[in-house]
């Protein structure tokens, strides 16, 4: 990998490279091609702390063995196999054994409650759910649950029995550059979460990204903080690293403050990368806690949503390390990067310029380009962008493309240097601690408690986690509105739909702000949340 810090400007003159000609597989290109070497390929920090090493050798037996269990239970090229598992060994082993038989891997993410599974698994048609003891009952409630293996497995068949006395080689189905080899699905706005597929032509973009604005060197220690049950975890924390022969990191815990830290320190970790949360977690913690790791990180990547420009200042001061922000989306991978790899201008609070192979444009609503500090919605013109990967959502008829733009529902302004910078959405989405989260999920789960008769839910502005979820409730008659009944709802919701989803805020409201064909006006309530913010924000001494 070049460590010379190209001049961006000259570089993205060029198109990104081609996908390879004929038959093409993900395992290939994430394992199969880095064989014979001994590289390790993943470092994983399990629950007890023990740091375990594996090669792409022994990652090559257990994929065979698996992508033979796939045949053996009648799973064909083009059939989903979903993962409900936390960051560890057997979650790896399960992709790459996916895409070697020529399966769709679909992740799953482990806060999910049983309704956000239930969603994703009949929408994708799964084949096949593997998932760790703790998670196995959440899909007890899911209607027509696909067979399960189960980590560990009581009443399922066991993971590594199943496993066990497999062939250890395994010819990689051949496929092309447009058979999908992920199955994602993004958080809605006006309807349920969207599932799109991506296409193998996608591997080289995401390949991209780590080289060009990550700057992935050989000697670099990778951890991606990001969880692999999202697109920016599973891209660029998996696909992309492992794409370049490069190892990568999982720890199994939870996100703390001292787990960070001490990982960092113990691996030895040069190239940081996640979200702005976990990096306003850090400098909340103090000076103090950073000192062991100073000058340690080389670079650090963040992603998710905009990137305070006082974290920016504050990783240079205390950790003497660069932090860029970039930006990117399920349905196109990262776009728009302050590049490591890369020289060029860099303004704080500014996404920076395309990644190679996109042409971007900030356009009015006539789709107009829109001239420098002109906000507008940032657009992906289709034919000019040989690196976008995305085309369309499955099961829906409305698509977000028009006259050969992708249009991405983010609104953006153009800088005097070239550099975009984010302002705000375009849609409802709540970002929140990094991920996105779409009102529709959060106010359904709502209007199934029995107190319930209608909900909406918004984005509260808030310090650490960009936007808190509030959810304003109007209750059937006779019920009264109570902490204890606030709480309630908040549990009913963090249980039944996800742990990263439910309102932190519940106000309980008489009726709802409505247009006079019924629809809810939740910019009035995202406008009385704001306000409500910002009087809760002590004036400057």
């Amino acid at each position: 990998m070049n460590t010379e810090r190209r001049d961006y400007f000259e570089h993205v003159r060029q198109l990104p490279p081609a996908p390879p000609a004929g038959p093409v597989n993900a395992w290939i290109a994430c394992c199969g091609a880095h064989l014979g070497q001994q590289r390790e390929a993943l470092c994983w920090v399990d629950l007890q702390r023990q740091v375990r090493r594996y090669t792409f050798e022994q990652l090559d037996a257990w994929s065979a063995q698996f992508a033979h269990l796939l045949v053996a239970r009648g799973l064909k090229p083009g059939d989903v196999v979903a993962g409900l598992l936390p960051r560890r060994l057997e979650l790896l082993i399960v992709i790459l054994g996916t895409w070697r038989a020529g399966c769709v891997y679909q992740p799953l993410f482990t806060a999910f409650g049983p309704k956000a599974l239930e969603h994703r698994l009949s929408s994708s048609g799964a084949r096949l759910v593997v998932c760790s003891p703790d998670q196995r009952p959440k899909l007890d409630q899911v209607t027509a649950a696909p067979p399960v293996l189960t980590l560990e497995g009581e009443g399922d068949q066991d993971f590594w029995q199943a496993l066990d006395g497999l062939p250890t080689t395994f010819a990689p189905v051949p496929l092309t550059g447009e058979d999908p080899f992920m199955i994602m699905f993004t958080s809605g706005t006006v309807g349920a979460a969207k599932g799109l597929m991506v296409p193998l032509r996608g591997l080289e973009v995401m390949a991209t990204y780590m080289r060009e604005a990550v700057d992935l060197r050989a000697d670099d220690v990778f951890w991606n903080i990001a969880d692999p049950g999202w697109a920016y975890g599973l891209y660029y924390g998996v696909v992309g690293p492992l794409a370049l022969g490069h190892s990568i990191t999982f720890h199994e815990g939870p996100f703390t403050v001292d787990s960070c830290y001490r990982t960092i320190a113990e691996l030895g970790v040069t190239n940081l990368a996640g979200a702005p949360t976990a990096y306003r977690m850090l400098m909340a913690a103090g000076e103090a806690a950073a000192a062991p790791i100073k000058g340690q990180l080389r670079a650090v990547s963040s992603a998710g949503e905009p990137l305070n420009p006082e974290v920016i200042r504050w990783f240079d001061k205390t950790l003497g390390t660069v932090i860029h922000d970039h930006y990117g989306q399920t349905e196109t991978g990262m776009i728009l990067c302050n590049h490591h790899g890369l020289a060029h201008p860099v303004r704080l609070g500014s996404a920076g310029y395309p990644l190679r192979g996109y042409r971007l444009e900030v356009l009015d609503e006539a789709g107009q380009p829109q001239p420098v500090g002109k906000p507008g919605m940032l657009a992906v013109h289709i034919a000019d962008s040989p690196a976008l990967f995305f085309t369309g959502y499955l099961q829906t008829e409305r698509q977000p493309f028009k006259d050969g733009w992708y249009l991405t529902g983010d609104t953006v302004e153009r800088n005097q240097d070239g550099s975009i910078a984010f302002v705000g959405r375009s849609d409802d989405v709540i970002t929140s601690a990094g991920y996105r989260i779409g009102p529709f999920d959060v106010e359904s789960c709502l209007l199934e408690h029995p107190e319930v008769i209608e909900a909406a839910v918004v984005g509260k502005p808030d310090p650490e986690r960009t936007e808190v979820v509030k959810a304003y409730v109007v209750l059937r008659e006779g019920a009264t509105g109570s902490d204890a009944l606030a709480e309630e709802l908040a549990q009913y919701v963090k249980k039944r739909l996800s742990a990263h989803a439910y309102p932190r805020e519940i106000a309980f409201v008489d009726e709802l702000p409505k247009t006079p064909s019924g629809k809810i006006q939740r910019f009035l309530l995202r406008n009385q949340a704001r306000a409500e913010a910002a009087r809760a924000v002590p004036p400057a001494a």
